[in-house]
């Protein structure tokens, strides 16, 4: 097997990816399924926060404000397209022991996987900005902190970044861990509080013809897809599976994707639950009411005291806003950790490569609130999404071919269904981004 993946690449893999933390969270010999299976939990919810950041936020809020319901099923399919694709990545980090930016330096040519580096930088870039500004905003809401002030504080999140990963691994997914569970809060009480209806939530699961015959509903659908899956989650993830320190035999990787593809398959819902939460409380207080062109984060905070009748909903939100970009802010450190290393082959210290992404995402933000404010703010947020749909392609078609490729997987290579349906996937994806693309940039 070690023999035939090492023909299958066009060089020998270079380093461990995050060499730091390889194969360092312990996974218990001869013990029961429970044991195992916690002690491989965690990747997958360091996985599912970019599934519930800041970007995503509007195209929630939007949706279910001017549409009800009817959305939901958007999420849900979008969700099962986002389960499919993580499998895919932790597949390839746990059998090719390398991560999707490693895999493609060893299989591409060099000048290839140079444009292919700048679009991920570009793209990480971009989400760590819709980090800045979600937390800046937060910030805001809550303590009244200027915009401008609220950006540069981000850049504190650099230190506490390195503080975090110095205590080890499982400590980190700890944090993360409890990060959610406020969002979890926070959205569990608003859903409460706002009182939405059963039946009507069980039938926005259900597609909807309307979905597709109605341009603006089918306009929000796409940017909901196309914000969803996020590219540089694809790379994190190959990488933080082999934190584990699972047997690298094929019985060994057999039973460590088992055990991933639970952590991130359950985490995953979590994050259908944490986003179709934010569209049911848009819906049952936008919509319902006929403030049904609430489009963005200021808007939905302003109206949910008044509507809701307590300070605590708007209080909550903003909690949960502060810690989802938070979240956000320690998944993409690692995102852009293992880009840089896996394409270029160059180890940067920590704090040098954290301060370098977050300044070229902290300068036009700084720049876009002191001059535009609020208005600037959420319209940066969401070219920082359109971005991200621009890259996506280009980390979902490498790993697509190589988890089909039976030379690079062997005996774990995709099935010949699952094979046809992860293209059909990737096409849907790689359709409706370019759809979303040329529909903002055509002045829709």
């Amino acid at each position: 097997m070690k023999n035939l993946l090492q023909r299958a690449w066009r060089q020998e893999r270079s380093s461990d990816s995050l060499a730091e933390v390889f194969s360092s969270v312990e996974i218990p010999k001869n013990a029961n399924f429970w044991r195992k299976l916690i002690a491989f939990l965690g990747p997958g919810l360091m996985i599912s926060v970019g599934y519930m950041d800041p970007g995503n936020w509007a195209t929630d809020i939007a949706g279910g404000a001017q549409f009800g319901y009817t959305l939901l099923s958007v999420i849900l399919i979008s969700n099962l397209f986002a389960i499919v694709l993580q499998h895919l990545s932790l597949k390839l980090g746990i059998v090719a022991e390398r991560d999707l930016a490693q895999a493609c330096k060893d299989h591409f040519h060099p000048v290839v996987n140079f444009i292919l580096w700048v679009f991920c930088e570009i793209a990480i870039a971009a989400m760590d900005l819709a980090e800045v500004l979600g937390t800046a905003i937060a910030l805001n809401l809550l303590f009244g902190i200027p915009l401008t002030w609220g950006v540069a504080i981000t850049i504190i999140d650099v230190f506490v970044i390195l503080l975090l990963q110095s205590k080890g691994f499982r400590w980190l997914e700890s944090v993360v861990g409890g990060l959610i569970f406020i969002i979890l809060i926070c959205f569990g009480y608003q859903i409460i509080i706002s009182k939405p209806e059963i039946f009507p939530i069980l039938s926005g699961l259900v597609p909807q013809k309307e979905i597709v015959s109605n341009p603006s509903m089918l306009y929000i659908a796409i940017g909901i897809l196309g914000a969803t899956v996020m590219p540089h989650n694809l790379y994190l993830h190959s990488s933080i599976v082999q934190t584990r320190n699972y047997e690298r035999t094929d019985e060994g990787k057999k039973e460590a994707i088992k055990f991933a593809t639970i952590d991130s398959t359950a985490s995953l819902l979590l994050a259908f639950f944490i986003n179709a939460a934010i569209l049911i409380v848009a819906a049952a207080t936008f919509h319902t009411s006929g403030n049904k062109d609430i489009a963005d984060i200021y808007d939905a905070h302003r109206m949910l005291e008044p509507l809701l009748g307590t300070s605590f909903a708007s209080i909550a939100f903003a909690v949960a806003l502060l810690a989802s970009g938070q979240n956000s802010t320690l998944t993409g450190t690692l995102a852009g950790q293992i880009v840089m290393e896996g394409f270029l082959n160059l180890k940067l210290k920590p704090w040098l490569r954290r301060l370098i992404t977050r300044l070229i995402a902290v300068i036009p933000a700084f720049f876009v609130t002191l001059f535009y404010g609020e208005k600037g703010t959420s319209e940066l947020l969401v070219l920082s999404q359109v971005i991200l749909s621009m890259q996506l392609s280009f980390a979902v078609i490498p790993l697509v071919m190589f988890t089909n490729d039976k030379l690079k997987m062997g005996r774990f290579v995709n099935k010949n269904w699952f094979r046809i349906l992860v293209w059909i996937i990737s096409m849907i994806i790689v359709i409706l981004n370019l759809y979303l693309l040329f529909e903002t940039f055509s002045g829709k």
